[in-house]
């Protein structure tokens, strides 16, 4: 009996809690708030190229604020989103729709970050632009989730700002511009690889989105036409089996890399680190007929001998059939000047974060430091008038937090020290004293006051 109690009481818990269904929106108006930012026509398409410029513009600058202007200002969420809505209610013409319409917003984006990027007289890639060359399994998990809080969202009375919030960590603005930067320049691994990303998002947003309206169980179109349904479902399956299919494929391939990758950068750090040489940059080629890692060191040769060392560990770390090529020096079969400059940028954005996380915490010390400092001097202007009405046998104050440290516990106190200069300091006794630190105490709003009178 006690363990059905506990079992009621577990379960009331997670469906009071958990269940979105309480404050769910009623099934006819989600489902045609989405259909309405499907379209892009008209104000939508003008947003749309507006949005692109300003990401283009956010890259080209690598500026943070203005690319995440960018994703908020994006009406691009509105096609995927309603593409998995299509999948998860069986609706075929809605899923034509949706896909016409993305592909539209796609190209014009495309189009137009190709054309400004062709003008732009700045033509280097920046950080947050390499940013979105290389896609992780992270873009998968971040895609997949941020899709299930946008269609939970949408499908409450309480939406919030949550699919705002979605544009901006699914990132579908940036990898586009990437593209259109990639096509510009003529460099095809940029396009591919801000392209793939850009796909990767719209899989998992979509598929996100076909999983819940499912879980939530939206009711299916409805046909008078039972051959046509039959039809239909039989194309909505299909789509589904693509859509899922190259996702898992996706998810896994991205999932070996990043294993791989990392057993890369473990051997490389470990073992590629030699005295007064550095590394430059390491490339690694993990295709199905070749896998290679090439890096390359500046500063004092390395000898041979040790580079052979360094090879016979590579199966320690999982590297078995992996190659090793290690270029050094900067002779004409090194390197050439414009992939210098790229190999240094990818350098400066990894350890960029670092060093501005680094930053940000001394600059808060510093600032707290000197609102401690305000405040003290504050203290003494705002109580000087009070104080020559209330004591006017003093002349002159001055206040300011410090520590005071006790010589037995060696424990740091905080005070506020008081320093008083008084007309006449024979005659302030005992109870003048303590009158004085009361008020002192009230006034600052400080437990510890501390008096030197002179």
């Amino acid at each position: 009996m006690a363990k059905g109690a506990l079992y009621i009481l577990v379960r009331n818990f997670f469906i009071r809690n958990f269940d979105v269904r309480q404050e769910k929106e009623d099934e006819e108006e989600t489902i045609e708030s989405i259909k309405k930012g499907v379209e892009f026509k008209g104000t939508n398409l003008w947003v749309l190229i507006f949005a692109t410029f300003v990401a283009s513009l956010g890259l080209n600058t690598n500026s943070t604020a203005v690319i995440i202007g960018a994703m908020l200002i994006s009406p691009l969420m509105g096609p995927i989103m309603g593409f998995g809505l299509g999948l998860g209610i069986s609706d075929f013409e809605l899923i034509k729709r949706s896909f016409r319409n993305f592909a539209t917003a796609t190209v014009f984006s495309v189009i137009t970050s190709t054309l400004y990027f062709l003008i732009s007289p700045i033509s280097e890639a920046q950080s947050e632009l390499l940013a979105r060359t290389q896609p992780t399994v992270y873009d998968v998990l971040i895609a997949f989730f941020g899709g299930l809080a946008g269609i939970v969202a949408s499908s409450t009375k309480s939406k919030g700002n949550v699919i705002p919030g979605v544009a901006i960590a699914t990132a579908l603005m940036p990898p586009l511009c990437t593209a259109g930067f990639g096509l510009a320049s003529g460099n095809l691994y940029y396009f591919f690889g801000a392209f793939y990303l850009y796909f990767i998002n719209t899989v998992f947003i979509s598929l996100a989105t076909y999983v819940v309206v499912r879980l939530l169980k939206y009711p299916k179109k409805v046909f008078l036409d039972k051959q046509r349904e039959k039809i239909v479902t039989r194309y909505v399956g299909i789509i589904v089996f693509f859509t899922i299919v190259p996702s898992l494929f996706l998810s896994y391939n991205l999932i070996r890399t990043s294993y791989f990758n990392e057993r890369v950068r473990s051997f490389v750090s470990e073992e590629l680190n030699f005295p007064n040489t550095q590394i430059l940059s390491k490339t690694i080629t993990d295709t199905s007929d070749k896998k290679e890692v090439k890096v390359v060191l500046i500063g004092e040769t390395v000898p041979e001998t040790m580079i052979a060392n360094v090879r016979s560990k590579m199966p320690k770390y999982g590297l078995k059939n992996v190659s090793l090529v290690v270029q050094q020096g900067f002779g004409q079969e090194s390197t050439d000047i414009n992939e210098l400059k790229s190999l240094l940028m990818q350098d400066l954005y990894k350890n960029s974060e670092e060093v501005l996380r680094v930053q940000a915490i001394q600059i808060d010390s510093l600032k707290h430091k000197l609102d401690v400092c305000r405040s003290s001097s504050r203290i003494t202007e705002e109580i000087m008038p009070e104080m020559k009405v209330l004591f006017p046998f003093v002349e002159e104050a001055s206040c300011s937090n410090t520590y005071i440290m006790k010589a037995s516990t060696e424990k740091q106190d905080t005070v506020m020290l008081v320093y008083l200069k008084c007309k006449d300091r024979e005659r302030i006794n005992v109870e003048e004293k303590k009158k004085i630190r009361e008020w002192l105490s009230a006034r600052a709003g400080v437990g510890n006051v501390k008096l030197l009178i002179e």
